[in-house]
């Protein structure tokens, strides 16, 4: 039974007895178990528990030369999904085999839709009221209800895997597999057999045949994650697969059809890849059908307060913690190379070290963050729904610059207006205007 197995490319591991079954089953978390019922020790149904305490979801296929109605019955309530009784052809327990890795598949892929589905990717879910981000959710809107390739650019840490779930979980395809693989993560030797599969013996190490990521997403999305690190060799067979839907495991000569939607990222300059021959030419216009490029943070400084009181809610849901003026102004300073997920990481370590406290304050801030310069940081306000009295604002940050201003010289007046940089009489006219003594 294992070598005949084993030529059907399942990876088999064989006990002799009860006891041995046992000891590897606390090793490796099995997808079935095939036992014998009558044993000497321990027999097939101390295995059967034993294997469904430490991995509720596996096969358990019991074979037995007693094969009575009430045998079957007594190891399907100990948990055995089906019984054999010798003597047996090999196909009835290969057909049964089949059945029940198939029915696991079912069970494994419906419970990972369900939790995608869960988490409700939205655009709404996308953090941001800038206009930048604005004009990226009209285009997202948009492209989710095709099924065209899509080219996501930006700089690292800008959100490009969060756009392309959501733009699947926006689109006809989001009852199916959202699959995402990062190119430049995966060794070269391996890159293709991760995306295409392979058959049992294509290489070393390939002891069985494996679904690529191709296969995996049929019917759905596959995000291809720094694409630009891809070898020019290995973007011709992507190309073909693009253009006619098909492709061959690696070792195998059978076509492959699928109805995938691809949807490729990268933070490299394509075009100049392009240009140095570092990337083929008709791969990037295959890729590139609609371009959607990510703002770097920087560029949408609005949005920091949002992204920080959404991180706040995500690393500490039953607290509540509010972010001082000063550490406000020092996040908006801040020139964040590494974009959101910098900030993101940034929040996280602020709510670690906080102690319980209700309060963040600059000092709270990574090195780095504190020590930006935040002469160019505008002050935080949270706009109100109905507007803002803009005379009352204005006159309330000129009262606090100008309080600043006489703490800093001690309450001298000439000291202060210097600072200031307005006349003595003028400031003099202000703190009688606004009852300053």
């Amino acid at each position: 039974m294992v070598e005949r197995l084993a030529e059907r490319g399942f990876e088999v591991v064989q006990a002799d007895s009860g006891e041995k079954a046992v000891e590897l089953l606390d090793q490796f978390a099995f997808d079935i178990v095939i036992t014998d019922l009558r044993m000497p020790g321990v027999d097939g149904m101390r295995v059967i528990e034993s294997a469904r305490e430490r991995y509720p979801g596996i096969v358990a296929i019991v074979i037995s030369g007693y094969g009575t109605l009430k045998d079957a019955v007594d190891a399907t309530k100990r948990g055995a999904s089906d019984f054999i009784a010798k003597p047996f052809q090999f196909d009835e327990l290969l057909q049964k085999v089949q059945k029940a890795l198939e029915e696991r598949r079912l069970q494994a892929e419906n419970a990972y839709l369900r939790s995608q589905l869960e988490e409700r990717y939205q655009f709404g879910g996308i953090v941001g009221r800038s206009r930048p981000m604005q004009e990226l959710m009209r285009l997202l809107e948009t492209v989710a209800r095709s099924s065209t390739t899509l080219l996501v650019t930006g700089e690292t840490g800008t959100g490009k895997e969060v756009v392309a779930r959501a733009i699947h979980h926006n689109s006809p395809r989001r009852a199916h597999r959202f699959v995402a693989l990062n190119c430049s993560a995966i060794p070269e030797t391996l890159l293709e057999a991760e995306l295409f599969g392979h058959v049992r013996g294509a290489f070393t190490g390939a002891v069985g045949t494996r679904q690529g990521r191709f296969e995996q997403a049929h019917k759905g999305t596959l995000f291809l994650d720094e694409v630009g690190t891809m070898s020019v060799a290995l973007q011709m067979k992507l190309l073909r697969a693009l253009q006619e839907r098909e492709f061959e495991r690696v070792g195998d000569n059978q076509t492959i059809k699928v109805d995938v939607r691809v949807i490729a990222a990268t933070n490299s300059d394509l075009a100049r890849m392009v240009a140095e021959g570092a990337f083929r030419e008709d791969l990037y216009y295959r890729l590139n059908v609609v371009q959607v490029e990510l703002p770097p943070l920087r560029e949408r400084r609005d949005d920091i307060p949002l992204l920080v009181q959404h991180f706040l809610k995500k690393f500490s849901p039953n607290e509540t913690l509010e972010v001082s003026q000063s550490a406000m102004r020092a996040l908006m300073a801040y020139h964040w190379p590494g974009n959101v997920r910098q900030l993101e990481n940034a929040v996280e370590r602020v709510v670690a070290l906080s102690a319980g406290r209700t309060e963040i304050s600059s000092a709270d801030l990574p090195p780095e963050i504190q020590s930006t310069p935040q002469a160019a940081a505008p002050p935080y306000v949270e706009f109100p729904e109905d507007g803002l009295h803009l005379p009352h604002y204005l006159a309330s940050i000129e009262k606090d610059l100008i309080r600043r201003a006489l703490d800093r010289t001690g309450g001298n007046r000439n000291k202060a207006a210097d600072l200031l940089r307005i006349k003595r009489t003028t400031l003099v006219e202000k703190l009688r205007r606004i009852g300053v003594d």
